[in-house]
């Protein structure tokens, strides 16, 4: 496997600090309420469910890129940051400072990584990967779980940017064919 240019190293930490930076922003403009209301429509999950558990992903990666193995079902639930919006808003720029750290070399890291994807099978599975291509991982997880904040903020009548919550790639084709909305 070829080592990442420095372009693309540059670009994966960019897409990392534009993400939580989207975070950032929605937070600044929610209330608390909003913020850890439970929404039965949403399968009773709350906006700080769904942001405290794009922050594990971030955070596990972060440590892992320092500390070697990633497992993404090493998480806690019912956190803090899952139950207090400044407390979120604290990890979040904690988290966008750290991979701004973050050295170049790291990203060519490589990793074991382990996360449960079976329903059926006992255990977690595992995978060599490296910290560049879990940083894809990262963001696209990140904006997937957007776009269902996106959706329980309109539930409750918040309105989010046009591009919340929208993959990268979707936002540059709608770009080509002058169909942005803002």
């Amino acid at each position: 496997m070829n080592p990442i240019s420095a372009d693309g190293r540059r670009v994966l930490i960019e897409s990392v600090i534009e993400t939580l930076n989207q975070g950032e922003a929605l937070l600044s403009e929610i209330t608390d309420d909003i913020y850890v209301r439970k929404l039965a429509a949403a399968f009773n999950a709350s906006i700080g469910g769904h942001y405290r558990h794009c922050l594990d992903h971030f955070r596990s990666l972060l440590n892992a890129a320092a500390a070697g193995d990633l497992n993404y079902d090493d998480r806690e639930r019912g956190t803090l940051i899952e139950n207090d919006r400044f407390a979120s808003l604290n990890a979040t720029r904690a988290l966008r400072d750290g991979y701004r750290d973050l050295a170049d070399p790291c990203l060519d890291r490589h990793l074991k990584v382990t996360c449960k994807t079976s329903y059926d099978a006992n255990g977690s599975q595992s995978s060599p990967s490296t910290v560049g291509r879990e940083i894809m991982y990262v963001v696209a997880h990140a904006v997937h779980h957007y776009a269902l904040i996106g959706t329980m903020c309109g539930m409750q009548g918040v309105a989010t940017p046009a591009s919340f919550g929208v993959a990268p790639s979707t936002v540059k084709h709608q770009a080509e064919l002058g169909n942005v909305k803002t």
